[in-house]
């Protein structure tokens, strides 16, 4: 069976106010080849058709790499910067990384890429994790972030926005962010350790922002439940990025149009991209 191309109506892309050299998109688990338990689902019944990107996931390697190729022709680039990522915080150049993968040198560890370049392509990986992307209006330099709590908690957000603002030659004030699909607060429970991770060293009026972003479980005594675009958008208002958009698609409960690892355990994974484009 011959499945049609992936196409723009397979994945989202930020609604924000910037140069139209910014281009970004995110995937959902729909355009490809994959089989189940990486395909498509649709009223309840897994079919083929996924667009796994995740060469770890357990899927035919052949449905990954033919995935990842369609992925590259809606983007009209030959390749993009993917990373080993490990839930940190190391931010590396995206240009680095392509000449690394050239000579054959394994992936960088890292959970985020930033560029000037025009053409190079930023990219992480998500199954449940929340990609940010960053840009200035102008267009003059973007990033993508892999931000799960240890990586957000651990400043990977804030250290992207410091790369992209230096490359651009601006203020992070000026900075718009995108917050992509993740794990909602409604799904997303935690024990103590993740919420003192956030709470730790923050004071005053500002450690009540904080834990307004953890609910105690109703059903689960000593758990919560955490919202993490919220937490995100607090960090990124620490360090004056309020043009912030998105952080309303919840990965586990949306099963139709997202991977979700919380979810599934078997499970496919999704990507976001950032790239600059000559106009």
């Amino acid at each position: 069976m011959t499945l049609p191309e992936l196409t723009t109506n397979d994945v989202l892309r930020p609604e924000w106010s910037v140069s139209p050299r910014v281009r970004a998109l995110v995937t959902t688990r729909n355009g490809g080849v994959s089989l189940p338990p990486f395909g498509t689902w649709r009223d309840g019944v897994d079919g083929a058709g996924g667009l796994n990107l995740g060469r770890k996931s357990g899927d035919d390697p052949a449905h990954v790499e033919a995935n990842r190729a369609r992925l590259m022709r809606l983007t009209a680039r030959d390749e993009a910067a993917w990373l080993a990522q490990v839930h940190g915080a190391t931010v590396v150049n995206a240009d680095h990384v392509l000449a690394a993968t050239r000579r054959g040198e394994p992936l960088m560890q890292a959970d985020a890429s930033v560029t000037d370049r025009t053409g190079t392509v930023c990219v992480v990986m998500i199954a449940d994790c929340m990609p940010v992307l960053l840009c200035d209006p102008q267009g003059r330099a973007v990033g993508a972030a892999h931000a799960g709590w240890r990586g957000l908690a651990s400043g990977v957000v804030e250290h992207t926005a410091q790369h992209v603002a230096s490359l651009a030659g601006t203020d992070m004030s000026a900075l718009h962010a995108y917050l992509g699909p993740c794990i909602g607060p409604q799904a997303f429970e935690v024990g103590p350790d993740v919420r003192d991770a956030f709470m730790n060293g923050v004071g005053g009026t500002q450690r009540e922002a904080v834990a307004s972003a953890f609910v105690e479980h109703p059903l689960n005594a000593g758990k919560f439940l955490a919202d993490l675009p919220r937490l995100a958008r607090w960090r990124l208002a620490q360090i004056g990025v309020t043009n912030v958009t998105g952080g309303d698609h919840c990965t586990v409960t949306e099963r139709e149009r997202f991977y979700s690892y919380r979810r599934d355990r078997e499970t496919g994974r999704m990507a976001a991209l950032i790239w600059l484009a000559d106009q």
